[in-house]
């Protein structure tokens, strides 16, 4: 049998973050929610998501996340991982992180 797969949507600095973990439960943390296992995209090829880049520089070495319950939106139980996405609280559209661009020559 497959190990479950969830969709964790939250709320964190005016941005609303989706990640992927393996376990959700309840935290012995008074007030969060514990979710671990992480699960982030594994690319060997040239395209790389920028966002799921981000995510894994942010929370890559994250062993448990405990987030407040006030800051969760939805825990999904899915059966595949999607993309990650961070996007802004307000418009909902995605934030994404433009690579850097050369400078202009003087």
């Amino acid at each position: 049998m497959a190990k479950k797969l969830y969709k964790i949507t939250f709320l964190n600095h005016t941005k609303v973050y989706e990640l992927y973990a393996r376990q959700v439960a309840a935290s012995s943390l008074w007030g969060f929610t514990e979710v671990g296992e992480l699960v982030f995209d594994v690319h060997d090829g040239v395209v790389i998501d920028p966002t799921e880049e981000r995510l894994r520089d942010e929370f890559g070495a994250t062993q448990v996340l405990h987030l407040p319950m006030q800051s969760i939106v939805r825990i999904e139980e899915v059966e595949r991982k999607g993309q990650s996405a961070i996007r802004d609280a307000a418009t909902g559209e995605k934030v994404v992180t433009p690579f850097p661009l050369p400078a202009k020559p003087r």
